[in-house]
């Protein structure tokens, strides 16, 4: 599928047609605008009859269907892979901020008085998937004519999912109803005995163990864990932290979701006209009913009004990814007591990481980079093309960008 856009930039009908495509190219009546999705703007006034055209949103936390459609043929169609590494990385430089004012200027009291919050805040981790969701249904609508946009959203009941018997006044009564705090609680659960060696090392000393990290997994107590300092000590000495699994998996995504919807909702009302919301039972129900499988692509599809329409023979991959590094330094002392600076060349031979490359007649990402030129190159679903392939044999395709895309 080729996109169109006229004279002015506006979108119109796509085609393909891609003979007429190369001649209008070849004559100079046309220029790329874009090579993915393939897009070319018309330089002389043409007609600007477009149809209907529905543009369904899987939204979530991970992954966003897309799908724009027409009643009888589908016009575009992508699946999104959102970042999941902002709150990691925001811990991270928590602890390189505490640590900087520890060093620079423990003199100093704490201040926290000028701290308030502007109406609206939303934790970056989350506010980034909003950002995202906007910034793809922007994508959609400058190649394509969309003239209704359907947004899929969600809400957890996560006690339900906890304890599905829950009701009424069992609500207010968690499980740390009468516990001071959670290390109180996680004591009593685990019958205030080591987990690890159950009270063979004697030792009457109790620390809470995060099982997994508390940057991206938090203090929930499905995480926590009771051992004693000569057990806890071991653990961390001996790198035994996968020795434990979680009690639960945790429900970030759920807890993320129910945030999400109505701040996604609202931010393409701001920017679109007819926007309207549909739910996930729905969406299941159509899919079952015209015997499609499960993918973010396909319930986008159902989303949009027309589950029957004719597929694309390829659907766009599309994987988000961090734009910049602004760390200085890094964490470990060089000799001298130094701190080694985190810098990397904003170029190696031309090339940057996540730039779009052919290499041996197969597009792909640089994911990885060494100076004496030797790159690591991938597709965006993991695939391993080559470990170290030498700059000589690459040619540069398209410049890093935050949404990386290409044809599934």
């Amino acid at each position: 599928m080729v996109y169109v856009l006229n004279i002015n930039g506006e979108p119109l009908m796509p085609t393909k047609k891609h003979g007429m495509v190369r001649h209008f190219l070849k004559d100079g009546l046309a220029k790329v605008v874009q090579r993915t999705p393939f897009t070319i703007q018309l330089l002389y006034e043409s007609d600007n009859y477009t149809q209907p055209v529905n543009l369904g949103i899987d939204a979530g936390t991970k992954h966003v269907g897309l799908s724009a459609t027409t009643e009888n043929e589908v016009l575009f169609e992508a699946e999104t892979q959102l970042r999941t590494d902002i709150q990691g990385l925001i811990s991270t430089r928590q602890e390189a901020r505490r640590a900087r004012r520890n060093r620079k200027t423990c003199y100093r009291q704490p201040r926290f008085d000028n701290r308030k919050k502007p109406e609206g805040w939303l934790p970056p981790s989350i506010q980034n998937k909003v950002d995202a969701h906007v910034k793809l249904v922007d994508m959609v609508c400058k190649i394509l004519p969309i003239s209704k946009i359907t947004v899929e959203v969600a809400q957890f009941d996560i006690q339900k999912l906890k304890n599905p018997d829950i009701e009424g006044e069992q609500y207010q009564q968690g499980e740390q109803l009468n516990f001071w705090n959670v290390r109180e609680y996680i004591f009593y659960r685990d019958n205030h005995t080591c987990q690890y060696c159950k009270g063979k090392s004697k030792d009457n000393i109790l620390n809470v163990h995060h099982i997994r990290s508390r940057k991206t997994q938090g203090d929930r107590p499905g995480n926590l864990i009771t051992l004693c300092k000569t057990c806890h000590d071991k653990l961390h000495k001996e790198n035994l932290e996968n020795y434990f699994q979680p009690k639960d998996k945790g429900f970030k995504d759920e807890s993320q979701a129910t945030i999400l919807r109505w701040f996604i909702y609202n931010r393409i009302k701001e920017k679109h006209s007819n926007v309207s919301l549909t739910f996930g039972y729905i969406t299941k129900s159509t899919r079952i009913e015209n015997g499609l499988p499960k993918s973010h692509a396909v319930d986008a599809r159902c989303i949009s009004g027309n589950p029957l329409a004719e597929p694309l023979e390829s659907k766009l991959r599309i994987k988000q990814v961090r734009k910049n590094n602004r760390q200085l330094h890094k964490f470990n002392n060089i000799k001298g007591g130094k701190r080694k600076p985190n810098k990397a060349p904003y170029l190696v031979k031309g090339f940057r990481v996540f730039d779009k490359v052919l290499y041996k007649n197969q597009e792909c990402f640089i994911f990885g980079r060494r100076q004496n030129g030797y790159f690591d190159l991938r597709l965006l679903d993991g695939t391993k093309i080559h470990a170290s392939a030498s700059y000589k044999k690459l040619k540069l395709v398209e410049t890093a960008k935050t949404f990386l895309k290409e044809v599934a």
